[in-house]
Order: C-alpha cells, then structure tokens, then sequence
C-alpha cells in the first residue's frame, strides 16, 4: 500500500535504469490487457475484474495488499483449484504437475489457462521488483 509500481518503483527504475521503467510498464500493460473477451464457451465478456483478481492475488500471496481494492473479489472470482494453481506456480515452481493444472477450470481453453500464467509471472515479477526497489530506495535515503 506504501510502495506500488506506478507510484514509486516505475519511477525509480527509470531514474537508475532510463528507458527500463517503460520497458517493463509496458510489458505489465500487455499482459495485464490481453484478452479476446472469452470466458470457457461465452464471448463477448469483460475479464478485467477476473484479470485484476488474479494479479491482486498474487501480490497478496507476497504480502502486497492495496486499501483501494476490495479482496472479496478475489474469493468470489477465484475457485479454490485456481488459487492453489497461482499459489503453487508463484511460490514454488518445482512443484507444479499436470494434476494441478489440469485441476482447475477444467471446460476452459488451453489458451485462456496460458494467459492464467502470462498475468501470475508477470504479477510475480512486479511484485519481487516492488521489494527489490523499495530497499534500494531505503537504501538511498
């Protein structure tokens, strides 16, 4: 809640690292912004609050929580399987198996359980540049 991307680390990066910050904003954007608007066998849907559950979720499983966002979205969003799936990929890799990926969203497309991926490693990603940074920017002050 204190130290977020777009406040703090976008903006540090990019003073240590010019031209890194947009590098990496933009590839957030992409990934946190892909959609072909398909939900299992429904089109025409608007997964952006599915989308903004999962990378809150993942930031909270590394302890980022934000006060403007309401968390029972991620529990009434997220089917248990799903949140076991995102756990386990961002906090312990090697353990991942086909059992657990094939566990959730079962009548759901290959292709939607890769995006599932794309915005978890992404979130992950953020969220480990988010600690690094924070300490650097102690570091400096």
């Amino acid at each position: 809640q204190d130290y977020t991307w777009e406040d703090h680390g976008f903006s540090l990066i990019n003073r240590l690292y010019p031209d890194v910050g947009q590098l990496l904003d933009e590839k957030f954007q992409v990934v946190y912004n892909l959609t072909y608007n398909t939900i299992a066998m429904h089109s025409g849907v608007d997964t952006s609050m599915l989308r903004r559950a999962i990378w809150n979720y993942v930031h909270c499983v590394f302890g980022i929580r934000y006060d403007d966002y309401d968390y029972g979205e991620v529990n009434q969003l997220l089917e248990r399987n799903l949140k076991i799936y995102i756990k386990t990929v961002a906090c312990y890799p090697e353990r991942t198996t086909k059992q657990i990926y094939t566990q959730f969203w079962r009548h759901f497309k290959h292709s939607e359980k890769v995006h599932i991926n794309l915005l978890l490693l992404e979130a992950r990603m953020q969220a480990a540049l988010l600690y690094a940074l924070r300490a650097v920017t102690r570091y400096m002050t």
